[in-house]
């Protein structure tokens, strides 16, 4: 019996072996389309989870939501007169705000997945390593732009300094020195938000690219693991 096991899992590792050796060409469009809207849901589905809750912005340095350079010289002043505080207030709401905005993207991601063309899936394979997460740029960011900003609204309006901000990038904009972007609070937090969550989703790209087997999933390896040997 126990030389009965070692064989066969003998055999089974050779197997694995075989099949993730497998080159590009020698996928399957049906296996190429699943291992990759595999990847795609998978790269989605965790970015949303890191940063769809409490301190998923605020507490990771690479997503954190913080102002314009332009509020520096009034952050500054208020620290004189002990207000900074004020300005720690309106960057917590900020990020509050992307945080509460976040999950909202999980729906708009999986259509995204499912309207994915050959065309697209031909872009993804012979993209770079950030070709996954250029197709969810390219299907989703508009949309999630118009999704975000009223939910980043409602949570940023309700600081005070706010209206302070959108005063200031107001006047900043008249003279050149402000994108549109950036005019009001909640186009601004709205921007990094986005920003933030293709971030994310290209850093759970790169984790499955480096290690595909490590991914968890049997077609998502097989996909990947190929796209070493093209």
């Amino acid at each position: 019996m126990r030389v009965f096991s070692f064989f066969a899992i003998s055999l089974c590792i050779c197997f694995s072996s075989v099949v993730y050796a497998l080159s590009l060409s020698d996928l399957s469009n049906k296996d190429a389309s699943a291992g990759l809207k595999a990847a795609l849901e998978k790269g989605s589905l965790v970015a949303v989870a890191k940063l769809g809750v409490e301190n998923g912005f605020l507490g990771n340095e690479k997503v954190k939501i913080t102002l314009p350079q332009k509020f520096d010289k009034a952050r500054e002043l208020l620290k004189l007169t002990g207000q900074s505080r004020k300005f720690d207030e309106l960057e917590v709401s900020m990020n509050r705000a992307a945080e509460a905005a976040i999950p909202f993207a999980k729906p708009l991601l999986m259509d995204a997945i499912k309207s994915m063309t050959v065309k697209d899936a031909k872009n993804i394979l012979g993209g770079g390593d950030t070709s996954v997460t250029d197709f969810f740029r390219q299907k989703t960011s508009d949309t999630l732009s118009v999704k975000f900003l009223p939910l980043v609204k409602d949570v940023t309006d309700k600081t005070q300094l706010a209206k302070k901000y959108n005063s200031v990038m107001a006047q900043a904009q008249k003279y050149g020195i402000a994108g549109e972007q950036d005019a009001t609070v909640e186009s601004y937090v709205t921007k990094k938000a986005t920003d933030g969550l293709y971030l994310m989703i290209s850093e759970e790209e790169k984790a499955i690219r480096q290690d595909p087997l490590g991914a968890g999933s049997k077609i998502i390896g097989k996909v990947f693991g190929a796209l070493t040997k093209k």
